[in-house]
Order: C-alpha cells, then structure tokens, then sequence
C-alpha cells in the first residue's frame, strides 16, 4: 500500500502543497495518452478511511477504481486531468506527448503546487521543484491517487470509443496490443484513434499500401 512519508518529508522541508502526477495509456495501440495531477489535503491521516481505498490503480478492480476516484475528487483538494491525442502522440512520441500532457494538467489544477512527485518518466526539467519515484503509485497516495485518476478517465473514454468504432473490442482491452486486438487491426484495418506510429499499426499499413 502507498503511504504519506514522501509527502511528509517535503512538508517538513517546507513545500507544503505537493502534487502527485501520473498517467495512464503509454503502451495501447490506440487512443489518447491520460495524465493526472492531484493535491491531497495538507493535513492527512493515513488512517482516514477514504484514504485506504486508494492504492496504484494497477492493483485495484474497476469497481474499486471507480469507487475510488469519486473520493479522489471529493477529498482531494484540487484534480486536474489533460489528454494527448492519438495524433499528437504519433507526432511528439510517446515520451513527449506523456510528460506535456502531465505538465498540462499540472497547469489545470486550481491550486498552485509548491512541490511535484511524479511516478518515474524521464523529466529533464520543471519550472517548479520535483522528484521523479520508481513505482511510485506504489509508495505515495499522492501518486496513486493521481494513477487512478488516468485510469479511469481514459477506461471510460475507451468504453466510449469502442460504440465508436465497433469490431477491435476497446472496452475489453482498452487499445492495448492484446491477440485479438491485433487480430481485428489486420481484419479491419486502423480506425480514427489508432496510433499510426506504432509498430504493429505501421505494420498493417504498409501491408495494405502494398
């Protein structure tokens, strides 16, 4: 389970509003890359029960995702969310469309951070202190809750896109490169959403322009 000792180290070094950022979406073959920022109450028990419902959003099952992020966004004291597109995400990599999508939400937040836990992607440089943690949405309950935040916005964006574009079973695995994904993108060829860029997109492309 994640706890608050990251963030209590940065109230007492003197950050006293810190935001946890994650995403979700690197690796599906489609739809939009989804970050998350949020800031949880200064002063937090870790013992509040609300609080105990939040782990990495890996970990949890949708209902409990679910559950979850609506005592995200009724506890926490600001949540910001920002997507990349498809599009930019062919255009900027994967790496880029992730980290300007988390300092987009960033920006989104109706309160100002003093201080920036990201679960770990390669950040070169912030306009405002940070600290980049390995597993992250494992250790702080800013980050996780931040993580299921993601998740759960772009799930039900890919429930949505699968009655937009039938036959590739998005509701089921949400764009990533699962057997029968691949196995519809050969059959029915890219849709609106799928990530050009990628490998086993390009794949199918090339083969149809032969």
């Amino acid at each position: 389970m994640p706890g608050l000792k990251l963030e209590r180290e940065l109230y007492h070094s003197g950050s006293q509003i810190i935001a946890g950022i994650d995403e979700a979406g690197r690796g599906p073959l489609a739809g939009p890359v989804v970050a998350a920022a949020v800031i949880l109450p200064r002063k937090l028990c870790e013992t509040a029960p609300w609080l105990n419902q939040i782990d990495d959003s890996k970990k949890l099952s949708q209902k409990r995702r679910e559950s979850a992020y609506e005592l995200i966004f009724n506890n926490a004291i600001a949540v910001a969310i920002c997507e990349e597109t498809p599009e930019a995400i062919d255009k900027l990599g994967i790496g880029n469309a992730t980290v300007k999508a988390m300092f987009q939400a960033i920006q989104n937040l109706d309160t100002t951070p003093e201080y920036l836990l990201f679960d770990f992607v390669p950040i070169k440089s912030s306009p405002l202190p940070f600290r980049t943690v390995v597993k992250g949405d494992s250790i702080s309950y800013s980050i996780a809750a931040a993580s299921i935040i993601a998740k759960v916005t772009r799930d039900r964006y890919m429930t949505w896109a699968d009655k937009e574009y039938p036959g590739y079973g998005f509701a089921q695995n949400k764009g990533y490169p699962t057997k029968d994904h691949i196995s519809k993108l050969k059959e029915l060829g890219p849709c609106g959403i799928h990530r050009r860029s990628f490998a086993p997109v390009q794949s199918v492309l090339t083969f149809d322009s032969l």
